[in-house]
C-alpha cells in the first residue's frame, strides 16, 4: 500500500514552519545561559533602532508604541507573579498579615516570584525591538506627529506608573531585583 499524499498543500507548508520553527527554538534554548551577551546584543539593536529614528526625523509612532510596549514589559518583569494586596485581603480574613517575610515560625516564607520571567522579558523585548527597527523603513508607518508631545507623554506615563509600582514595592516590602548570591567572608580553605 502506498504512503498517504498530503491532503492539501497546506501540510506540506505546515512541515516546513514548524521545521524552522524547532530550529529557532534550538537557538533560543541554547542562548539561555548566555544573560549578559543576550542583554548586550538586545541593547545593540535598540541602539541601532534609535540611530535610525534619530537619522531618518521620522517613525515617531513606531519608536512611542515601542516605548510603550517595553514599559508594559518591564513593570510585568518587576511586579510579583502573586499580588500581595490580594494575598493580604485574604490573610485578614485568617487573621494573619499575609504579604510580608515571615515573623513566627509557622509563617511559610515565599520568594519573590515575577510575573513575566527574565527570558520571557528578553525574549519579548529583542522581538518587539526587531519588529520596531523593520516597521522603520515602511513609509506607512511614518505618520506626522509632533514628537516632542509624544515624549512628553511617555514620560509623564512613565513616572505615575513608576511611581504607583515605587509605592506598591514599599507598602508590601519586596524588592525585585538581587545583584547576586551573598557571599560572606570567612577562611577561603
Amino acid at each position: 500500500m502506498d504512503a498517504p499524499e498530503p491532503d492539501t498543500p497546506f501540510a506540506a507548508v505546515s512541515a516546513h514552519t514548524s521545521r524552522w520553527g524547532r530550529i529557532y527554538q534550538a537557538y533560543l534554548d541554547q542562548s539561555t545561559p548566555f544573560t549578559a551577551y543576550r542583554w548586550i546584543g538586545t541593547g545593540v539593536l535598540f541602539l541601532f533602532f534609535c540611530l535610525r529614528i534619530f537619522w531618518a526625523q521620522g517613525w515617531y509612532i513606531v519608536a512611542y508604541s515601542l516605548g510603550i510596549y517595553l514599559l508594559n514589559l518591564f513593570l510585568a518583569f518587576i511586579s510579583p507573579k502573586f499580588d500581595p494586596s490580594l494575598e493580604q485581603d485574604e490573610g485578614m480574613e485568617d487573621g494573619n498579615a499575609g504579604g510580608s517575610l515571615p515573623t513566627k515560625e509557622d509563617q511559610e516564607f515565599r520568594p519573590f516570584v515575577r510575573r513575566l520571567p527574565e527570558f520571557k522579558f528578553w525574549h519579548a523585548t529583542t522581538r518587539a525591538i526587531a519588529i520596531g527597527f523593520v516597521c522603520s523603513w515602511f513609509e506607512i508607518f511614518n505618520l506626522p506627529v509632533f514628537w516632542p508631545v509624544l515624549v512628553v507623554y511617555w514620560l509623564i506615563l512613565f513616572s505615575l506608573t513608576m511611581r504607583r509600582q515605587i509605592q506598591h514595592m514599599i507598602k508590601y516590602r519586596y524588592v525585585p531585583f538581587t545583584v547576586g548570591k551573598a557571599r560572606y567572608a570567612g577562611s577561603n580553605k
